[in-house]
């Protein structure tokens, strides 16, 4: 993403916890700050892309006071809304606009610049936002403030539930006596086509658990998801079961690719098993 920036011509002042992330793109142009005060204090656009809700606190708070009154913050992150709506109100009392815009698409989306990005904040602040998002995909304002993390949620819920699916159907072919690679074949350009069965459902034949997105991130997100629903008031009885399955193996295989949802639906079928690969995993 910050690649990308820079190739459109864009001035980048660049900062990372660990600085080793960040000296590749010295190379391309890109100003290394030393600090995060010297990353913000001079910039009109912030951009934050970082782990989770906890840690893009704590590097607001400590960047805040350093940013210039009416400078706008894009945060990138997949965060709970509640944490969106507290970084809105943190820098709205500091005279600076808050854009939150979550994406989904993968390293692949990143490095293409076709990145889904969902974004929340008033029609001004997205106005001023678009151009810069343009570079990194395809953004769509969703909402108010909060809402782009709303979307973000929703994406993953789908992502998660329909990996789940796919990999109960492949195990379904394989147990019935069918080639489930021949099934996915069958499949594929009908309804059930789908990204997840076309890019994942290859990686549960070829059993390559190679991240990718991770385990961690997707179990995270989930739970994000059910927080969010419990806020709305309403239940979500699928995304319950899906989150469970994730949890399962959280503790195994963190780093695993999402994929690996595989791998939790076969800790529940003892001796049943999709292909006769070695698994591959980080």
């Amino acid at each position: 993403m910050a690649t990308r920036l820079l190739q459109a011509g864009y001035s980048l002042s660049a900062w990372n916890r660990t600085r080793a992330k960040a000296e590749p793109l010295a190379a391309l142009g890109a100003d290394l700050a030393d600090d995060l005060v010297a990353g913000v204090k001079s910039a009109d656009i912030i951009i934050t892309m970082l782990e989770a809700g906890p840690v893009v606190r704590a590097v607001l708070e400590a960047a805040a006071p350093a940013m210039r009154p009416g400078s706008l913050v894009i945060d990138m992150s997949s965060t709970r809304q509640s944490e969106a709506h507290e970084f809105h109100a943190l820098l709205q009392a500091l005279g600076i606009s808050f854009v939150d815009a979550p994406v989904s698409g993968g390293v692949m989306g990143a490095e293409a610049g076709t990145l889904a990005i969902m974004a929340g904040g008033s029609a001004d602040d997205f106005a001023r936002a678009e151009p810069v998002l343009r570079v990194l995909g395809r953004p769509t304002l969703v909402g108010p403030a909060g809402s782009g993390q709303i979307a973000k949620l929703c994406n993953q819920l789908i992502v998660g539930g329909t990996l789940c699916i796919v990999a109960e159907a492949l195990l379904l072919a394989q147990a019935g006596g069918a080639d489930p690679a021949a099934v996915r074949t069958a499949l594929r350009g009908g309804f059930a086509e789908s990204r997840i069965l076309e890019v994942h459902g290859q990686r549960m034949l070829d059993r390559n658990f190679l991240p990718g997105g991770q385990v961690k991130s997707q179990a995270k997100d989930l739970e994000n998801v059910l927080a969010a629903a419990t806020a709305s008031g309403i239940a979500l009885p699928v995304t319950e079961l899906v989150t469970q399955h994730y949890r399962s193996i959280l503790e195994a295989v963190p780093h695993a690719d999402q994929s690996a949802a595989l791998l939790a639906l076969e800790r529940l079928n003892p001796g049943k098993r999709v292909g006769e690969a070695p698994d591959q995993l980080p």
